[in-house]
């Protein structure tokens, strides 16, 4: 009876066995570790099936292996049998599985995932995240770039999953989105507690051309380089060190942003409060070129304020010149105050202003009729320009050039370089004009010859040429010429050829042109005014008396 009941029951227990499922190839089952040889663990996973697994795939990247014997794992299915009789399992593939279903649920949660960054590729690093591998771009490491990535390699740190795809096995991960979040939480936080106007002390994280980034304790706020000071700041590094401690006030705080202004020029005086005090109008003060542009230079009276010395205002003579070729940067000048803006912060000042007018001065040295001597400077269809003291120049126009030639002509006798001798005609301070003459240096040989001639005057003549239109004389130095016409009242007489070189004639003034420095002469006007005094003294046509009575009469009287 007992060997039938041994038997029945060992019946029962084959029908059991063969009713239980295997597992399926492709599926994760539990194991047991039952030995550790060979750097390989093996693993008893029921069904009278016994597989090998690698210790380092129960490793951790850059960590040691922790399994042991007794130890359960779950382990992935690969094969049943293989040509040694031993299942084909994996722990990696394992894990892989198991990591994708939980990263799964955190996706669709949008939750974050732990990992460790174990490796380098291409374009950024490789992430586990616990059996799964993830590609971390460079972009997404962190808010700024990151130059060494070494001391965050094998940290386990909070990962959010940007994209993921099961069946291609690609996921990709963000480690910036993590601390945007906690930054934002941070700067939310920090930002609550800061109020417009508060002082605060901050650390120079920072620096660059337009400003600094001050840490405030958590939150950067941004300290613009017009801000540092209420003098002109170049670079922000010449008042600020990256570490250093400064104390700012807040200026401005935009919450929807984030973005906090910051200024340390606000803690000190403005100097703008006194400067109508300090600097005014028509004062001259010493100040220091800082910058100069295309239409002026900055002057710095004291640090703080600076006015603007405009082109027009810079020199007396130099027109049209670039400011940098009559200042430098840091040269030290003397300005005078011409105008104060305080609502804009602006002073204009002037540099011409502190040296006289170089035109009051030459119309207080140089007299009209004075004589000059200067270098032609340049020579126009119009006349000279001769350089004079004061760095000025004074024109000569054509019509000064000379008595004897036309302007045109007599230009061409001079180039430019040459140094001639003038004289001061005219000076015009109000339009910067002096007026000069080449022509005048000798005086005035037409006036001084004529001096006392006028119209109506009979004088004696030199006959200095016979020409068939009549005859030219001189009259002290001065040439003229009568006409045929007026050769005699007699129209028989009117021959030049009756005159010869070297007569001298009486003739009458009929015309003195200053301009063209001519004197009008005529023998036949001198006669008719003769006859006309001879009828006024010795008769009337009425008296009964012939002409020739009364001009023989007045020959007697002659003789």
């Amino acid at each position: 009876m007992a060997q039938n009941a041994s038997m029945e029951e060992f019946e029962a227990l084959l029908n059991e066995s063969f009713e239980m499922d295997t597992p399926e190839e492709g599926s994760v089952v539990k194991g047991k570790v039952i030995a550790v040889e060979a750097g390989q663990a093996i693993i008893d996973v029921g069904y009278k099936m016994e597989g090998r697994v690698d210790l380092k795939e129960f490793a951790n990247p850059g960590e040691a292996p922790e399994i042991g014997v007794g130890d359960e794992v779950e382990v992935y299915l690969r094969a049943a049998e293989n040509a040694r009789g031993e299942a084909v399992i994996s722990r990696e593939m394992a894990r892989r599985e198991e990591a994708w279903d939980r990263l799964e649920k955190a996706y669709a949660d949008d939750a974050r995932v732990e990992g460790a960054i174990f490796g380098r590729v291409k374009g950024g690093f490789t992430v586990d995240l616990g059996g799964a591998v993830a590609f971390l771009p460079g972009s997404q490491v962190d808010v700024r770039p990151v130059r060494d990535a070494g001391p965050l390699m094998g940290l386990k740190q909070p990962f959010q999953i940007l994209k993921m795809d099961r069946r291609r096995g690609n996921i990709v991960v963000s480690r910036r989105a993590i601390l945007e979040e906690s930054r934002a939480e941070q700067r939310a936080e920090v930002i609550g507690k800061l109020t417009e106007g508060d002082t605060v002390d901050g650390v120079v994280k920072n620096i660059t051309e337009y400003g600094a980034f001050v840490d405030l304790g958590g939150v950067d706020g941004l300290l613009h380089v017009t801000d540092m000071a209420w003098r002109r700041v170049n670079h922000p590094s010449e008042i600020l060190s990256i570490g250093e401690t400064v104390k700012v006030q807040v200026i401005k705080i935009n919450k929807e942003t984030h973005r906090i202004s910051l200024g340390m020029k606000q803690l000190q005086e403005d100097p703008w409060d006194l400067v109508a005090v300090k600097f005014p109008l028509a004062s001259v003060h010493k100040g220091r070129v800082t910058n100069i542009t295309d239409y002026g230079a900055f002057v710095e009276l004291e640090p703080g304020v600076e006015g603007l010395v405009h082109v027009s205002e810079m020199s007396w003579t130099k027109k049209n010149v670039h400011p940098g070729k009559i200042v430098s940067t840091s040269q030290e000048v003397d300005v005078m105050v011409l105008e104060i803006d305080p609502a804009k912060r602006r002073v204009s000042l002037g540099l011409k202003q502190t040296m006289r007018n170089p035109w009051e001065v030459f119309a207080e040295t140089h007299p009209e009729g004075t004589e000059v001597e200067g270098e032609v400077k340049n020579i126009t269809e119009f006349g000279l320009f001769i350089g004079l003291d004061g760095d000025i120049d004074g024109m000569v126009h054509l019509s000064d050039l000379s008595w004897d030639e036309r302007g045109e002509d007599a230009i061409q006798n001079y180039r430019k370089g040459d140094v001639v001798q003038a004289v001061v005609s005219e000076v015009d301070v109000e339009k910067e004009r002096i007026s000069l003459s080449i022509k005048a240096l000798g005086g005035d040989k037409f006036a001084e010859a004529v001096g006392g001639v006028k119209r109506g005057s009979i004088i004696t003549v030199n006959v200095t040429a016979i020409e068939d239109g009549g005859i030219e004389v001189e009259y002290e130095g001065m040439k003229s010429f009568i006409r045929r016409s007026d050769l005699s009242r007699d129209r028989s007489e009117q021959r030049p050829e009756r005159f010869s070189v070297g007569n001298k004639v009486d003739v009458r003034v009929t015309n003195v042109d200053s301009k063209s420095r001519r004197l009008g002469l005529s023998i036949k006007a001198r006669e008719i005014a003769e006859e006309k005094e001879a009828v006024q003294q010795y008769g009337s046509s009425d008296s009964g008396a012939s002409l020739g009575d009364i001009l023989g009469a007045a020959l007697k009287s002659g003789d």
